[in-house]
């Protein structure tokens, strides 16, 4: 009987060890996003189980799990109202859903080819879609010096982003326009700091054809200057 259960103990024992014991810590992103991320207890910095992005502590904005610090299975990405953009499937690297758009859509976007009524096009997706895939990008943005205190009120604020027939982002710049006084300037942002994840698009297309495609976004300026998006 001594040895069977010696048997039985050390058959168990790695299930024992595999069950690493997890905590939830918390972080923030820009546009008042906060982010609870499943970690192992033993290392923080190892994320493994369940993620979540929530805006107003309640709302998802996108949910999947992680597996020894990588994306696993699928995920959901939604807008600030819940609303499903996107599920993606991080196994199997396949985008699974892309909800529509319309013309009451923040983004907009122009091919580098002009086009005629037969063409028939798709747009650049990233992964996180049009509200949680962009959040990185509006938490790059600095307002410079020198446009301390613009009136955020008044000004129109475009992200601009040029992605590559190759899916690379090319370009990334944020423009402000006030109709009022002919106010017109652009920042420049520099894309070597986004992560590799970040600058990763499916390429839009032209019957097919992977081609080069501008992405414009309507944001805004917060009372603290920092960028925002709708």
């Amino acid at each position: 009987m001594k040895h069977i259960f010696i048997y039985l103990f050390a058959f168990s024992l790695p299930l024992f060890c595999s069950a690493q014991e997890t905590v939830v810590i918390k972080s923030k992103l820009p546009s008042g996003v906060k982010e609870r991320i499943t970690v192992l207890k033993s290392d923080n910095s190892i994320r493994e189980g369940l993620y979540q992005a929530l805006i107003d502590n309640k709302t998802a904005l996108a949910i999947g799990r992680y597996s020894n610090n990588k994306k696993t299975g699928y995920w959901n990405f939604y807008d600030t109202a819940n609303h499903l953009l996107q599920r993606y499937n991080y196994t199997t690297q396949t985008l699974t859903y892309e909800a529509p758009e319309d013309s009451t859509s923040n983004c907009k976007y122009i091919v580098d080819k002009l086009l005629t009524d037969t063409d028939h096009t798709t747009k650049p997706v990233i992964i996180g879609d049009r509200f949680y895939g962009f959040l990185n990008y509006a938490g790059l943005f600095r307002l410079p010096k020198d446009m301390q205190g613009i009136d955020n009120e008044a000004v129109i604020v475009t992200m601009e982003l040029l992605v590559s027939p190759g899916g690379r982002l090319a370009d990334y710049v944020v423009h402000f326009r006030a109709p009022v006084n002919n106010y017109d300037r652009k920042v420049r942002l520099n894309i070597d700091l986004l992560s590799e994840e970040d600058k990763t698009f499916i390429p839009a297309t032209v019957n097919g054809q992977p081609i080069a495609c501008q992405i414009f976004i309507r944001c805004f300026l917060d009372v603290r200057g920092e960028l925002n998006l709708y």
